[in-house]
């Protein structure tokens, strides 16, 4: 009887540990492959002209997400990314090169897995748009940087217990990024006659190059990916080792990277479960999942796979792992100002439906941002348009734009049939502007302030009653419906305590353009208002009545400052869209550029705008022609 107890307890015992087998201890490894600036331009993904084989393999082999969204260029979507957190709650992170105000708390999801004993490095890219600290966030972060690495102090003492620590590991991969469509000498292996041109880009020579110097690029590109996977396994660590495959925003080829139509914002990512780790996956290899995820999503998402506490601030919902959250419905976008020009759209996307909200539809779409015009295609696009042998859709994205738009994703993925007027998607449309409203109040959206406020910030913008974002978002959704009926209601906003409202009012009235005249008094006072950003707004505002007199002296001022520089860009963005108005201002436009620093050349400093509109008015540089 005794004998037949202990076979008993023996068989069961063999039983739980064969149970607990499935679920190793320890902890995952964990590693980023990033590329820069592509859309989903994979076989995977269903494009017939791409050679990706090392992809396409690691998604049959992995899960694929359908519908992966990330902000429209670089900084804003690593922001989203470091945080887990949205730009927009950290002003002015949400814009192209700033520099966002985050509160003390806030640090580099890493840094949590750092704390749980994870070795986390970081090859190369940082370019956080906000001064998160790099030296919390990694243990090692440079062009040598490497999970291979793993010695240094803080892994001293698991090392001396005999354990090797788990590591997050990124790696970023350049050779698909912009610049690579800029070199001369750069020759493609795809056919260009061959190359799919989309029906909102012009059939030019320089287009279909572009398309095929860009695949050449991504084939490249597939194949550094299968380098570092053969370096994952070389190494020992590939069935220890969860690897995901994304990029950090939409491609890069005319009216994508900075746009949030869909070939703008939607990119492609991949998730590789070794068999050991594959309990945390959320379904079987070679699933493809069809809910909407954002990179606002991937901090809490790493951080469940390595077993972590997400933080209650973090915005984003975990996909996998054993913290995985219910799936988003919506996900949401932002374009502010990319490098020295201004525009605000919003977006929100579920698993089939884009709505976009544009608060300045008088600005166009393609605006002559100096380094996005240094690509051939953008130049051909522009000559097609001075020669007016443009179609009426790729007209479309050339001029103004609706205030409303609302594409379906499944039916129309090129983004060019706006149903936002049908009546048949009148439901669907207001869904989606609920949506997007739901998240603007919740974020307390900072792109609804100017830039240069002193109320831009985590905490200055979410202090009790100092941003009262319903009131703001009502004023600026009056001023972006361009309805002379607004008008009323945006003088009086001229008049508001907030300096957001007032400014919203100012947009609103420069939108109407001369049927605006009736505001010329409230106008006229804003001009001293004790908020820069609001006395410019009322001067482009007078400006775009025929008051040049009165506009220009403010606006000379502003380019005469060293600082805030925002308000030397938005004085210079309004010049330029003033045009031959802006004449007179020429000498005070040669002085405020010549005497600036040496790095005011670049494209991101104030000043830059300034020399584009003086090399304009004399000839040097073409006017954007708009039909």
């Amino acid at each position: 009887m005794m004998k037949s107890l202990v076979a008993l307890i023996a068989l069961l015992s063999l039983a739980l540990s064969a149970g607990e087998e499935t679920k190793p201890a320890g902890r995952p490894n964990i590693l980023w492959l990033v590329s820069e600036d592509n859309d989903t331009f994979l076989g995977c993904y269903g494009d017939p002209i791409a050679k990706t084989p090392t992809l396409d393999k690691l998604a049959r082999e992995g899960i694929l997400f359908e519908r992966c969204f990330a902000m429209p260029v670089c900084a804003p979507s690593r922001f989203t990314l470091i945080s887990g957190m949205y730009p927009t709650t950290c002003g002015p992170a949400q814009h192209m090169r700033a520099q966002g105000k985050i509160p003390s708390w806030l640090k580099g999801f890493p840094a949590y897995l750092r704390d749980a004993g994870y070795c986390t490095s970081n090859n190369a890219k940082t370019d956080y748009n906000s001064p998160i600290s790099v030296k919390e966030a990694w243990s090692e972060c440079g062009k040598q940087a490497h999970y291979k690495n793993r010695t240094g102090s803080q892994q001293q003492t698991e090392a001396a217990r005999g354990t090797v620590p788990p590591f997050f590991s990124v790696f970023n991969h350049e050779v698909t990024h912009e610049s690579c469509l800029f070199p001369l000498n750069k020759q493609p292996t795809f056919d260009p006659a061959k190359m799919r041109i989309p029906p909102y880009q012009p059939d030019t020579p320089e287009i279909r190059a572009d398309w095929a110097r860009y695949y050449t690029c991504m084939q490249e590109m597939d194949g550094q990916i299968a380098a570092k996977l053969k370096d994952l396994a070389d190494a020992g660590l590939a069935e220890d080792t969860i690897v995901f495959y994304y990029s950090d925003n939409g491609g890069v080829l005319p009216r994508s990277k900075r746009f949030l139509q869909e070939s703008g914002t939607h990119v492609p990512l991949i998730v590789y479960f070794p068999p050991k780790w594959r309990h945390l996956a959320p379904a079987a290899p070679g699933t493809r999942v069809k809910e909407p995820v954002h990179f606002v999503d991937f901090a809490p998402t790493v951080l469940s796979l390595a077993g972590v506490k997400i933080p209650e601030y973090m915005q984003g919902r975990a996909f996998l792992g054993p913290a995985k959250a219910e799936p988003n419905e919506f996900v949401f976008c932002t374009r502010d100002r990319m490098d020295e020009r201004y525009d605000m759209m919003r977006s929100a996307m579920d698993s089939r439906w884009l709505y976009v909200h544009n608060y300045r539809p008088d600005l166009p779409y393609v605006q002559p941002l100096e380094y996005m015009f240094r690509a051939r295609g953008y130049q051909s696009w522009a000559r097609a348009a001075r020669e007016g042998k443009l179609t009426p859709a790729t007209t479309m994205f050339w001029g103004q734009k609706p205030t409303e738009e609302l594409y379906d994703m499944q039916n129309d993925p090129d983004s060019v049939k706006n149903l936002a007027a049908d009546p048949a998607q009148r439901e669907t449309l207001q869904r989606m502007r609920a949506a997007l409203e739901k998240r603007i109040i919740a974020n307390k959206d900072n792109g609804f302030l100017p830039e240069g406020s002193e109320l831009e910030g985590y905490e200055a913008s979410h202090a009790a009653d100092a941003f009262p974002i319903e009131r703001v978002l009502a004023t600026a959704n009056l001023a972006s419906e361009r309805n002379v009926a607004n008008l009323p209601k945006l003088i009086e906003a001229l008049d508001d305590p907030c300096e957001a409202i007032r400014w919203w009012g100012a947009q609103g009235c420069t939108m109407l353009r001369e049927k605006a005249a009736s505001a010329e008094a409230a106008l006229r006072k804003a001009l001293s208002d004790k908020s820069g950003a609001v006395r410019i707004a009322a001067a482009e505002a007078l400006a775009r009545q025929g008051k040049l007199d009165l506009a220009m002296p403010v606006l000379e001022h502003w380019i005469g400052q060293k600082e805030p520089k925002a308000f030397i860009m938005q004085a210079g963005n309004v010049l330029d869209r003033i045009g031959e108005g802006a004449r007179p201002l020429i000498p005070a436009m040669k002085k405020a550029f010549e005497s600036s620093a040496p790095a005011a050349a670049g494209s991101y400093a104030p000043q830059h705008i300034l020399k584009r509109v003086v090399d304009v008015l004399e000839g040097r540089e073409m006017q954007m022609v708009y039909p």
